[in-house]
């Protein structure tokens, strides 16, 4: 999967510079390029939103597996749970949690600039691990959108009881189908990242997040490699 930008939007600013009218395209081409284009820029930029925002959302995977991301503003933090580790963002330390033959063991590592946006540094940690971000399928849908022989289709769901717009691709490089909440949150994915057949789907929203999701799990064993201070 691709590095994680400062902003979702960056994904799309290429989709918009490189679909021009050349030689080879027909106007119509064309149209359905731009058209493509704005529909990227358009959920780039409410996912880039839901970044400076505060609350929690569970998702669960095909299989009955489940994960969760909550952040918060005040103060600014961020937290990416699933079944096998957890990756907490704070102004105060990058924590990651894995867990292995019934044990959780943690490392607290020095914080990380994060511009107003933990999540950023969350998803890059998560990414690493082969989960499921937004970015990454920001990406997908950025190729898809600059890809002349992709079929895009749109059409508008309601998922966890929120509004949500959605994209099907159908091109040679892999099918796939997401939705994005009008909050900007990721509202389900089925598709294949990295090789891997995934599918998941928003279960619950909140605007109200629980400070203990942002702890270390009880019991876990903590190695704290931050620097001493005096």
């Amino acid at each position: 999967m691709p590095a994680v930008s400062t902003t979702l939007r960056v994904l799309a600013v290429s989709v918009a510079a490189s679909l021009t009218v050349t030689g080879c395209q027909t106007l119509d081409d064309a149209g359905r390029a731009l058209g493509r284009a704005d529909l990227v820029n358009d959920l780039a930029a409410r996912m880039d939103g839901a970044l400076t925002g505060t609350w929690a959302a569970d998702y669960r995977f095909a299989g009955g597996r489940t994960a969760s991301i909550a952040q918060t503003q005040e103060p600014l933090r961020s937290a990416y749970t699933w079944p096998d580790g957890k990756i907490t963002v704070t102004q105060e330390a990058v924590t990651r949690c894995e867990n292995a033959g019934g044990r959780t063991a943690c490392t607290v590592l020095p914080p990380e600039l994060t511009a107003g946006k933990p999540s950023v540094v969350v998803y890059t940690e998560a990414d690493k691990r082969g989960l499921v971000t937004p970015p990454a399928v920001m990406a997908l849908l950025t190729e898809a959108a600059l890809d002349p022989g992709a079929q895009v289709t749109q059409s508008d769901t309601t998922v966890a009881g929120h509004h949500a717009t959605c994209v099907d691709v159908r091109r040679s490089a892999g099918d796939f189908t997401t939705c994005v909440t009008t909050e900007g949150l990721l509202g389900s994915f089925t598709g294949t990242l990295d090789g891997t057949p995934t599918e998941m789907a928003l279960t619950r929203y909140t605007e109200t997040v629980d400070p203990a999701t942002f702890e270390v799990p009880p019991g876990a064993g903590v190695v704290d490699r931050r620097p001493a201070t005096s």
